[in-house]
């Protein structure tokens, strides 16, 4: 076989491999990761908008998403009353936050590392969905 042969077929491997479903793991999140949570008056100020935002960033999808979902941090914190630090906040995670980065902060972490940009299939849609209704029950037992 060619050396262009056996290339192509790699490469087309590797491509099949990551547009098919996998196993979502469970959802975790850091709070800010490598951010505070909050100010030293108020430790967990803007902690809500981080969990939220991992939470997106957890089940991960397009790139339209990810930047609506970074658009909504920054957002939230500005609604928490620091603007200036969800815009640096934004920056961190648009640097940061890239399917590309093999952290446990990327985009789409909540599958098989790599996961690039794309739409969830139905079936891992439905795995996203049973897993948040899980998430949504816990503590009110």
């Amino acid at each position: 076989m060619t050396y262009g042969k056996s290339l192509l077929l790699s490469l087309l491997f590797f491509f099949s491999y990551s547009a098919t479903a996998s196993e979502l793991k469970p959802f975790a999140s850091d709070g800010c990761s490598l951010f505070p949570d909050g100010s030293y008056a108020e430790p967990d100020r803007w902690l809500h908008c981080c969990v939220g935002h991992d939470l997106a960033y957890w089940k991960g999808g397009t790139s339209n998403q990810r930047q609506y979902s970074d658009q909504i941090l920054r957002q939230c914190v500005r609604d928490a009353g620091h603007p200036w630090i969800g815009a640096v906040m934004y920056a961190g995670v648009r640097l940061g936050g890239s399917p590309l980065w093999p952290t446990p902060f990327r985009w789409g972490f909540g599958w098989d590392y790599p996961r690039f940009y794309g739409p969830l299939s139905r079936e891992e849609l439905d795995q996203v969905e049973a897993q948040t209704q899980e998430i949504g029950t816990m503590g009110k037992e």
